[in-house]
């Protein structure tokens, strides 16, 4: 492991300097890594391994038929690398659970009795294990319980590792019963892409992840796009230049500072009548929002956000009233703004 300084604080992570390609593809030689579901994570992470000379099969679902096609459209042969759920979980060594968390507990029972001892069972979520009381998802005792969460979408994984870089991920071991269960998720760590390894726990992962999905990442963020885009309106500003200076500006030139360099060095690159605005209302928001998130954190360490989850999700109806509020979000006047924003731009006409 390498210890890197983060702002004052040292931490453990595990590069592909300590842990090259070459060795994560001696511990998996003898392996066979069987993704669960062809939907988010599952395509990014098996065409990454199997890019990375990993043996690679796939456990899909054929009636959910746009998945299978898909497993079918990028190479893997049914009856050869890609099988129906149980039959994928009878023939792997490394059982990648990537259906959805919804999907897991529904799924658990023919998982559960086509494990085999020594088997590692992989999760790239937090969810199932730490909320186990109502998932019903707990494992056996003669398997590794292994995790490592990319902090990217399925997408920019796959988009990353074909660049040459890679998404930072997580990794935690719940369960060792072989006494190989961190090298193997080490090992799957790398295999999958990723630019370097951070340690944590299945608790910590699912705490960080549910308060950053309805926090900064997305709900925050649409959140105070809203408010802002809202009072630019009221103020007679056109559906253009709200949105331009809402949205199009953050996410077409000063993310990308953040991104390069860090807030500072954003600041830095702007005006100075836009740095001092900002670091005096900064505070401002921060204090606004805090106990908000502290009352979101809380909500997801009790487990009450999981209990809406999960019931949300049980609802038969679920997919089409969830398809009725996107349609809302989507059909909003801030986001109807933004696609004729997306089409005037060079090379998009």
């Amino acid at each position: 492991m390498a210890k890197i300084d983060f702002g004052g604080v040292t931490e453990d992570v595990v590069t592909r300097d300590e842990f090259p390609l070459s060795k994560a593809q001696d511990v998996l030689k003898n392996e066979v890594v069987a993704v669960i579901g062809y939907g988010v994570q599952g395509p990014a992470q098996a065409l990454n391994m199997r890019d990375n000379g990993i043996k690679v099969i796939i456990g899909q679902a054929p009636e959910f038929k746009a998945d299978w096609d898909k497993a079918v459209a990028d190479g893997f042969v049914p009856g050869k690398t890609l099988f129906p759920v149980a039959e994928a979980v009878s023939k792997g060594t490394v059982i990648q659970y990537l259906v959805s968390d919804a999907a897991q507990r529904i799924l658990w029972p023919e998982i559960k009795k086509n494990l085999k001892k020594g088997d590692a069972l992989y999760f790239s979520h937090g969810f199932s294990i730490t909320y186990k009381e109502q998932t019903g998802v707990i494992p056996p005792a003669d398997v590794d319980v292994i995790l490592c969460a990319p902090k990217g979408s399925g997408t920019s994984v796959r988009r990353n590792f074909l660049a040459g870089t890679g998404i930072n991920s997580s990794y935690s071991v719940f369960q060792d019963y072989t006494g190989r269960a961190t090298e193997r998720v080490l090992a799957l760590g790398i295999a999958i892409g990723s630019g370097y390894l951070f340690p944590t726990t299945f608790e910590k992962e699912v705490y960080s992840d549910l308060t950053g999905e309805r926090g900064v990442l997305m709900g925050a963020l649409a959140g105070i796009m809203d408010a802002q885009y809202q009072v630019l309106r009221e103020n007679g500003h056109s559906p253009s230049e709200a949105f331009n200076e809402t949205v199009e500006e953050l996410t077409q030139s000063l993310i990308r500072l953040v991104d390069e360099k860090g807030m500072d060095w954003m600041y830095a690159n702007c005006s100075a009548t836009a740095q001092r605005g900002a670091l005096d209302w900064r505070p401002r928001f921060r204090d606004a929002v805090m106990p908000v998130f502290r009352d979101l954190y809380e909500k997801v360490k009790t487990g009450k956000e999981t209990e809406r989850v999960i019931k949300s999700l049980s609802n038969p109806d679920y997919k089409k009233l969830l398809d009725a509020e996107l349609r809302e979000l989507g059909n909003s006047e801030i986001w109807r703004a933004g696609a004729a924003v997306r089409k005037l731009r060079p090379g998009n006409k």
